[in-house]
């Protein structure tokens, strides 16, 4: 073949291949929006769509009556998104329909004015691409900037709303208002009545000064949650809704139990972000942050429990986070803030509150690894560490617990079962019990080592909850019998009596 016949082939070649790529891209069947799924937060609500591909779309809200407006260009909706359908949280409808050609538009109609933030996600695990739209009520504070990643961009909105939680309000409320308490107004009253005698002004006084215990506070934190399923089983149990009610056993239970009181990162099946979970926890000021999974592998005959702590390597990159935003921080180290100390101090500081943080998560969960081997097999024999981000607050105590592989058919349908969470909740309580025996913080009621006497309980179920025998307890209360009276009150030996 001469060069000139080359050349013409090379150019009909060329040129046929032109053609096949403009058809292939006139034809291209448009992104179809496949379903959508919703999920009500306390303070937003989040709206997933699934769609066949990445999308482009423009977002508008609309007023009288409150709604938002998306446009998808290239697209159609699937008939289950095109009918109109009830849904909750803000959202009172969702409708979609093709509004020009190879265009679909989506209508959230809303029960009242709410704020978006809306992102895109490319497909991760079970799920494909997704436009995500998060409502923030108007009465929440939302992102001020939207991060480089989904991951990032959850935990930016946790930071901003975390201040209108109803437990934050409860917070401040609880700071504002301190001037008022009982004890105040005593001391007010004790210096007001100077013209009383001197003993009933002492007798006064003296009240005023006797200082206030409260309970330990411990944050339970159920992981994953919406459209954050977590591990799946073999026979479709999802780890979220596992986890869920395990976290509500073990804050029952915590509930019931003397000088304690439970505080839940989620209440029910709703995505939170994973530094939202720590903001809760440290707006509550909790003593004890434990968060629970169910782990999964491809190998479905591993199992057991394990129970892990923050990492050397987690815990170095999280102190480098915290120092470079020690200016938005205040008590991040033990109860004393950085914003005012030069680089140096601030880390020294950081870097005590976080060693001894660490060494107090990994004490109490050799306590609740311990007795999660009474109840079954584990699947390592010691505390393990990773760099979880749930387990890198510098100042709360915070453990994992991965409390079985839910990819092990045996153990998933253990924890299905209610009476195998029981135990796994039980067992945890332990663990924390046995921890704050030996290491009670200043002010709490457990510190006090006092227990009011509530009706129905028992010497013997008393003496098991401190974990004291029954014996020394009554010669350290100087008690002749068994009878105990309602509404007295028991000084607890040290552990161990």
């Amino acid at each position: 073949m001469d060069s000139g016949a080359f050349v013409g082939v090379k150019h009909l070649v060329t040129g046929l291949g032109l053609w096949f790529a403009c058809q292939t891209l006139l034809f291209a069947a448009p992104v179809e929006v496949q379903g959508v799924r919703l999920w009500a937060a306390p303070d937003h609500t989040r709206v997933v769509f699934d769609t066949s591909g990445p999308v482009g779309y423009e977002l508008a809200s609309l007023h009288n009556p409150e709604r938002i407006v998306i446009d998808v260009p290239a697209a159609m909706a699937n008939a289950a998104v095109s009918r109109q359908q009830s849904a909750g949280g803000v959202v009172k409808g969702i409708r979609a329909a093709t509004y020009s050609k190879q265009a679909v538009r989506i209508v959230l109609e809303l029960r009242q004015p709410a704020r978006p933030r809306s992102f895109t996600l490319a497909p991760a695990g079970q799920y494909g691409h997704r436009l995500v739209i998060d409502l923030y009520e108007t009465a929440s504070v939302p992102p001020s900037k939207a991060g480089s990643n989904s991951q990032e961009r959850k935990g930016q909105t946790a930071r901003a709303t975390a201040g209108s939680t109803p437990e934050a309000r409860t917070g401040k409320t609880a700071k504002a208002t301190a001037g008022s308490s009982p004890q105040a107004k005593t001391g007010k009253t004790a210096k007001a009545a100077s013209g009383s005698n001197a003993e009933a002004k002492t007798k006064k006084s003296v009240t005023a000064a006797k200082p206030q215990t409260r309970d330990l506070v411990i944050a339970i934190d159920a992981g994953h949650g919406g459209d954050d399923t977590g591990a799946i089983g073999r026979n479709g149990t999802h780890e979220k809704d596992v986890v869920l009610a395990i976290a509500r056993r073990l804050a029952a239970l915590v509930e019931k139990a003397p000088g304690m009181r439970p505080v839940l990162t989620r209440q029910s099946d709703y995505y939170i972000g994973l530094r939202q979970r720590i903001d809760k926890a440290r707006e509550q000021k909790a003593d004890l942050f434990v968060s629970i999974h169910a782990d999964s592998f491809r190998d479905q005959r591993v199992q057991g429990s394990s129970v892990f702590v923050l990492s050397t390597r987690g815990a170095t990159s999280e102190m480098a986070r915290w120092l470079a935003e020690k200016e938005n921080a205040a008590d991040l180290a033990g109860g004393v803030s950085l914003d005012d100390k030069d680089e140096l101090l601030a880390e020294v500081l950081l870097d005590l509150s976080q060693n001894a943080t660490i060494e107090a998560s990994i004490n109490v969960a050799g306590n609740m690894l311990g007795e999660l081997q009474r109840l079954g097999k584990t699947h390592k024999s010691t505390v393990q560490q990773a760099g979880f981000v749930v387990l890198k607050s510098p100042d709360i105590p915070s453990v994992l617990v991965e409390t079985a592989f839910i990819s092990n058919p045996t153990e998933e349908r253990k924890l299905r079962d209610s009476r195998h969470q029981e135990s796994l909740a039980t067992a945890m309580l332990r663990g924390i019990n046995r921890y704050f025996a030996n290491h009670p913080p200043l002010g709490t009621r457990v510190a006090a080592r006092e227990h009011v006497i509530q009706r129905g309980e028992t010497l013997d179920r008393i003496a098991q909850q401190y974990q004291v025998s029954m014996n020394s307890l009554k010669d350290y209360n100087d008690l002749k019998s068994d009878v105990l009276r309602i509404g007295g009150t028991l000084r607890i030996p040290p552990s161990g009596g």
